[in-house]
């Protein structure tokens, strides 16, 4: 069983077009980037993946079933949230939250219980958080917090994890150390991960494939296939340069509205 599939897929917003003739496949147990200038419809994609985007035209297919009737086996984690310095829940709080923050009050003792309680330890312990988990959230840095909040998303074991934007407004350290943290997840959990970015390069090595949304479409693919001058330009209508610089990234010169995404 595959973990996406689209066929023809086609996207409006208030009477716009937003992407159309989009057709892709995504493994269970890939670790797949959706890349693209802003205003591309990454976000857009992903909202389809959940249901919530419905198709003016063609078909998805989410672990299965049609998009929207699986989500229960998904873990979202929607773009940045940040946390004031005055938060003063701890972070492995925020994590219980992935299993009960949708149930009324606190939750009761009993076997349930203890395995919630196990069940957020090991996915602690997955995202390397187990150090500062308890110290509250608002203390914590960006790096920090963001691990914590992909713990959130596994903790209901998810087969499908959803991630827009985790390594925006992360330093280069951190950006590396998530994508690693996310193959982790991918091997160990036998996670398919669709992470929307803007810079490919923090996770070009850890990488199964690419989507990339440009030019009122989708393309996807193996990266080296995907990010190439040939596919680019054919993507976007116009010549397209990919550049690799001396310390290995990519570069990519000649896509219009790239502000902010020189490195693809």
């Amino acid at each position: 069983m595959t973990a996406v599939t689209f066929e023809g897929a086609e996207a409006r917003i208030g009477g716009t077009t937003i992407w159309r003739d989009v057709s892709l496949t995504v493994e269970r147990g890939q670790f797949v980037a959706v890349l693209g200038p802003n205003g591309s419809g990454k976000s857009t994609l992903v909202r389809a993946v959940l249901g919530l985007q419905p198709l003016a035209a063609g078909s998805a297919s989410v672990l299965g079933r049609p998009a929207g009737e699986a989500n229960d086996r998904i873990g979202y984690l929607p773009q940045r949230r940040s946390f004031d310095e005055s938060t003063r829940i701890r972070g492995a709080d925020v994590v219980r939250l992935g299993l009960d923050g949708a149930r009324w009050g606190l939750p009761l003792p009993g076997a349930r219980s203890r395995a919630a309680t196990r069940r957020v330890a090991e996915v602690i312990e997955l995202v390397s958080a187990t150090a500062y988990a308890d110290k509250p959230i608002g203390e914590l840095s960006g790096g920090e917090q963001q691990r914590l909040l992909i713990a959130q998303a596994l903790a209901r074991r998810p087969q499908l994890l959803l991630l827009d934007e985790p390594l925006d407004s992360l330093d280069l350290p951190n950006q590396a150390g998530v994508a690693a943290l996310v193959r982790t997840i991918c091997r160990e959990e036998d996670v398919t991960v669709l992470l929307v970015a803007h810079d490919v390069n923090p996770i070009l090595g850890y990488l199964d494939g690419v989507i990339y949304v440009a030019g009122g479409t989708a393309v996807e693919g193996a990266p080296e296939d995907v990010i190439s001058a040939e596919t680019l330009s054919a993507l976007y209508g116009v010549p397209i340069d990919v550049l690799r610089a001396s310390d290995g990234r990519l570069v990519v010169v000649g896509a219009p509205d790239l502000h902010g995404h020189h490195a693809h």
